[in-house]
């Protein structure tokens, strides 16, 4: 099967049997470094799919591979051809669309999550597009105390899915 259709898969397999579905999506993530790292932390916290725009966006290839030790070659990785109406057929399907931003109103550790959640996150130094980013259903931003302004993308995800895998865990 191809990626798409992998992901429809996991998509329908998922939500038709009313089980709890998590998905990361890339939004233009270039470093091929990065997305083996995003790999890597999506295939420990227990990421289902992995979505990423065909164009503009690193794909998968010997270094990715390299650094996702493992998980480039057991996690659905769909790459496809419309991000933005990709994102508009999960909303479709119930699934929430949680993007990460800066400027937004609502932290990640008081942000709600359901049982089916795209988690976005943005491109290397700029983030989520203002496509993209219109089409999330909440905006959270990570809390930073120092004096940085912005963390990797790769570590921001993995903060971003293991909290949400903590509230899963706390969950009845």
């Amino acid at each position: 099967m191809k990626g798409r259709q992998i992901f429809n898969y996991v998509l329908e397999e998922r939500l038709g049997a009313g089980q709890s579905l998590l998905l990361l999506v890339l939004d233009g993530v270039q470093d091929p470094h990065n997305l083996g790292a995003c790999m890597r932390t999506a295939d420990a916290a227990g990421v289902d799919a992995i979505v990423v725009p065909r164009h503009g966006a690193a794909g998968l290839g010997p270094t990715v591979s390299k650094v996702a030790a493992g998980a480039a070659e057991q996690l659905p990785f769909a790459q496809v051809g419309n991000l933005a109406k990709t994102l508009d057929w999960l909303g479709d399907y119930g699934v929430q669309r949680v993007g990460t931003s800066d400027q937004a109103d609502a932290g990640l550790f008081e942000a709600e999550f359901g049982t089916a959640v795209a988690l976005l996150m943005g491109r290397e130094h700029t983030g989520l597009s203002k496509a993209i980013a219109s089409r999330c259903d909440t905006l959270v931003s990570l809390p930073m105390r120092g004096t940085v302004s912005s963390l990797n993308v790769s570590v921001a995800t993995g903060i971003c899915l293991y909290e949400i895998l903590r509230r899963r865990s706390e969950s009845p």
